[in-house]
């Protein structure tokens, strides 16, 4: 009997929950790309990158938070409402220092109509090129060549 109470209990909560209709009116959140390739870069190069968005709902849009998935991805955010048909953009900073491959993500938090967005960074960091400070051993071959 508890059984089948407590799976009455869980439909009539599905059904609730899928019987609320949504603001057709909220905002919505649109960027022009979800995901930014870097490409290869040296260690060290700048990691800043921009994901440009446009609020294409009918209601302000506010950004409540904006987090990397770990410390070396660094999103900043706009802090004032993006009224509707206006651009923005969440600023990326990587940690260019950690060479080798990277796929990392900024969850980001709104009252849009869906609430939570993850957006995307790709790229590989290569170490730079060592400039070699010592001469070059000639070879004896070349060397005696030069003396004729």
């Amino acid at each position: 009997m508890k059984k089948l109470l407590l799976a009455l209990a869980f439909i009539a909560t599905g059904t609730f929950a899928f019987a609320q209709e949504s603001n057709p009116n909220a905002p919505q959140i649109s960027f022009e790309t979800e995901t930014i390739d870097y490409g290869t870069i040296d260690q060290g190069a700048d990691g800043k990158r921009e994901f440009v968005f446009t609020n294409t709902g009918k209601e302000p849009l506010i950004i409540s938070n904006a987090q990397g998935s770990c410390g070396c991805t660094v999103p900043t955010w706009p802090r004032e409402p993006i009224a509707p048909g206006e651009k923005a953009a969440i600023k990326v900073k990587y940690d260019t220092k950690r060479v080798g491959p990277f796929t990392k993500s900024v969850t980001i938090h709104s009252n849009a109509a869906t609430s939570t967005k993850v957006i995307r960074i790709k790229g590989n960091v290569k170490k730079p090129e060592q400039v070699k400070t010592t001469p070059e051993k000639a070879d004896k071959t070349s060397m005696m060549e030069e003396s004729k």
